[in-house]
This record gives structure tokens, sequence and C-alpha cells, in this order.
């Protein structure tokens, strides 16, 4: 299904009938991703005495509770209520969901026992101009992304121009393929998050954080429409399913 999309009195078309998901499903399973040294997550059927909420066990329906935290089981999106003191929620936040997006892939810089993602690799890295959402796809992109044991990892994260630069672009929405934009130790600075949000100076409480997404290497760099889907949690973040659609010359 071919349709039309206008942004800043450009039109652009677009192929609904062919999404791109970059998010990562959930699984009860020690396979499922997984940051911030907590369990596995679990999907398990309601039980009442006798009656077990599963179809192969003779109940009519399967009828499962989950229990799974939303920032270390899979992709993710945040608003600026995760580093408040006052009550902020996501579901009040993200307002719209349709955006025009760039997709850049960077290679972090070394810096000491880190690897960082610089604002000349971001400066560098976008090509197109009135983007309202980024994804930054880190290199190398392997597969065990979907399924990677982050805790005490040190994984690579954005320095605070980075974060800084890009809200100077007027970009609103952030998204990463790791389980943060700040440093996994950082004694609670968290000055990337901060940077991005302009918190506490003058806050952007529409903008938002998506983290632990997948974009795979068939997706190439470039511009696409975003869909950034959540599901209506009233919490400082909600599970999310970001889907992309390619922009058809």
């Amino acid at each position: 299904m071919i349709t039309t999309v206008e942004h800043n009195n450009t039109l652009y078309k677009i192929n609904l009938s062919k999404p791109l998901d970059i998010s990562i499903s959930l699984r009860a399973s020690q396979d499922n991703v997984n940051a911030w040294y907590i369990d596995v997550p679990r999907i398990e059927p309601v039980t009442n005495g006798d009656w077990i909420g599963k179809v192969s066990e003779g109940a009519s329906t399967n009828f499962n509770t989950i229990i799974f935290n939303p920032h270390g089981h899979g992709t993710h999106t945040e608003c600026v209520g995760h580093i408040t003191k006052e009550f902020y929620s996501i579901n009040e936040s993200l307002k719209r969901f349709f955006f025009m997006a760039e997709v850049i892939s960077i290679d972090p810089e070394k810096r000491g026992n880190d690897f960082v993602i610089t604002k000349e690799q971001i400066k560098n890295s976008i090509t197109y101009k009135n983007i309202e959402a980024i994804i930054i796809r880190t290199l190398p992109n392997k597969d065990n992304k979907r399924n990677k044991q982050y805790s005490n990892s040190n994984w690579p994260y954005l320095t605070e121009e980075a974060a800084g630069y890009i809200r100077e672009l007027n970009i609103e929405h952030l998204l990463i393929d790791l389980p943060s934009v700040d440093k996994e130790k950082d004694e609670g600075k968290l000055l990337a998050h901060k940077a991005f949000w302009n918190y506490p100076k003058a806050t952007r409480f529409e903008a938002t954080i998506t983290e632990m997404v997948y974009v795979d290497n068939e997706i190439k760099d470039g511009n696409y429409l975003l869909n950034l889907q959540i599901a209506s949690f009233v919490n400082d973040a909600a599970p999310s399913k970001p889907i992309l659609y390619r922009i058809i010359d």
C-alpha cells in the first residue's frame, strides 16, 4: 500500500506494506536481552486452586501474567520522568507517533577504558535537515544485540556534548541500540539524558529516548518515516515497537 506523507511542505511516498521493525521481542527466557542486574522476564499462567490458565492444562484460554522491567528487558521508550522527582508519564509525553527520521551508523571512539559516541561523529553522520528523530546503530552490529547480557559490560555511551548537539538540532526523539545513552556506572550523573532533555534548565517534556532497539544490517543508513509505538503505561517508560518505512524515491 503506497501512501504520501507531507513534512515541511515536502511530499514523501512510503509503502505501508513493508514495515521495518527495529524492536526486540520480550521472551521469558535466559536468552532475553537483559541489563541493570535484574532477573529474566516471567510469563506464567495464572493459577487459582487447581485451575491453571493454560489450554494444554485443560483451561479454555491461555491466561498469562507477565512480569518484566521496561528499562532492562527490551526495547522501551522513556520520557524525562525517568530522571525527575516529579512524576511524568510517557503515555502523556508522547503525543504524536509519526516522525521523519534518519538512521546513522557509528563506530564508538575509544577513550581510556570506555567507548563513546562523540559530537563530531554525530555531526559527520547526519545528512538530512529538519529530521525529528535519530536512530543510532552502533558498530559492530552483531545479532547478539537481541539477547546480549549487558550487566557489567561497560557499554558504549553518548558524551554529554553529543547529546546536547542532538538537542540543538531540535531532534525530539533519540533511539539507540544500547541499554542507555549514558555510561553504565556513572555515579548517577546521567549527563547525556540531562543534556538531551535540557533538564532542568528548559526541560523538553515531549522529547523521548528509546533504548535497546536493533537495526538489522539490511536497513541502510538514510531517511525513513518512523512510527514510534508504545504500550499505554502510566509510567516514566513503556515497552515500545518502533517501525521504520523506507522513503520511495
